[in-house]
């Protein structure tokens, strides 16, 4: 049976879906798995563990506005010449301040 394309598979018609298509739609699709786990001794809580966790394609996750490993130095290069470029134009504003005290010196 022939499905329009873009139009998602029905799984329901003795087809069987392999893990290349359940991945593919939920990497277009995007899951959240959310929980809290609590624990309470005598009505005294002794830990709260909120799990969060979003599973979906890079495209998926930019769309809902997750970006987060753009900004990161350490999985971006583009971030990192940022960091770096900051850190360069701290280190010539305190030399440029430390030459001026310098000179102010007797």
């Amino acid at each position: 049976m022939s499905m329009p394309s873009g139009l998602p598979r029905s799984y329901d018609d003795n087809s069987s879906a392999n893990l290349a298509d359940i991945l593919e739609r939920v990497l277009d699709k995007g899951v959240v798995i959310a929980g809290d786990i609590r624990i309470n001794l005598l009505d005294i809580e002794l830990l709260t563990i909120k799990l969060r966790l979003v599973v979906a394609s890079v495209d998926r996750a930019k769309e809902m506005g997750i970006d987060w490993w753009e900004q990161d130095p350490a999985l971006s290069s583009k971030a990192r010449h940022r960091e770096l470029g900051k850190e360069n134009e701290e280190l010539r504003r305190r030399v440029a301040e430390l030459e001026a005290r310098q000179e102010e010196l007797p």
